[in-house]
Parts: C-alpha cells; structure tokens; sequence
C-alpha cells in the first residue's frame, strides 16, 4: 500500500514545484468520467459525430484533465490533510485517448496569515504542450499527515443494453 505524506503549510515555499502526476487517457477513463460525471456529450463519446467537429475525433471531458489537478493536489503538493478552495482554469487544447498528460505544481503565493498559499497548477502533454492552465487556492494543514492510500475498488465497464 502506498503513504501518502502531505507538505505542511509551515514547510511550504515559494517556487516549490511537484510535476509527478502523469496520466494516459484510455478509453475506459473516457467511459467512465462520463458514466460518474453524466455528461454524455457526443463530443467525447460517439466518433462519428466528434470526426466532424474541429477536433476531428473524440476529446477528454474538460473535467477530467482538471480532477487530475485535484488528485495532484490532494496527493502530492500539499497532499493529505490540504484542502482545495478554489480553482482557476483555461482550457488550451484537446486532449484524445492515448494521450499521456503530466500535471505540473509550483507555489506561487503564500498568505501567512490566512494560512492559505495559491499554486499554479498546469497539465502539458507528451509534447510538452500546455493543454490547461490555471491557478488554485489551497490551505495546507500544519503539520505532518502521512496516511495509506485508501484502497479503491475494481470496476469493471459492461456494454450498454
């Protein structure tokens, strides 16, 4: 099982950066985000209709990259224990199936008194292309939290009836 350790606000600094958040999209992702979110969209599911849009194909639910940010986040930089405030986001191209994407962090700001610190939060693709950009708010816990990773359940897809 793998620890998750958290960066307590008091050991943040600015232009600390973490960029160890790399997914590839598969096609069960896609089917998947769309079953939990609801967004059926034909854009990212049915390739006939998404071949005549300008992206020539089926894209990733936008949301899906951006829960990547939350589970670098939440894993990562500031990891266990911080909590996600809000988010800023810009999305800049479209990420396909078989796409491998990395989330890069960096802490921009830090509010000693609010305890709060803001982090860039970026996801490029195997080109090194930017395919989001955006900014959170975070609020870190004091602290040192290291915990298991709590175990997910398998899920397994069945063809619609």
């Amino acid at each position: 099982m793998r620890k998750l350790k958290n960066i307590p606000f008091e050991e943040l600094t600015i232009g600390a950066k973490d960029a160890s958040l790399t997914r590839t999209l598969t096609e069960e992702d896609l089917l998947l985000f769309a079953k939990v979110s609801g967004d059926t969209n034909p854009v990212h599911l049915d390739e006939s209709f998404a071949a005549t849009t300008q992206f020539e194909g089926r894209i990733a639910h936008g949301m899906w990259t951006a829960s990547l940010i939350s589970c670098a986040l939440a894993t990562r930089l500031p990891g266990p224990g911080g909590i996600y405030l809000g988010q800023e986001l810009k999305f800049l191209r479209p990420v396909k199936v078989g796409d491998t994407v990395t989330v890069e962090l960096e802490v921009l700001e830090i509010n000693e008194r609010r305890q709060r610190a803001t982090v860039s939060t970026n996801v490029v693709n195997q080109d090194g292309k930017t395919v989001v950009k955006g900014k959170a708010e975070i609020m870190p816990s004091s602290g040192d939290v290291e915990v298991d990773e709590y175990p997910l359940p398998d899920v397994e897809l069945k063809p619609a009836r």
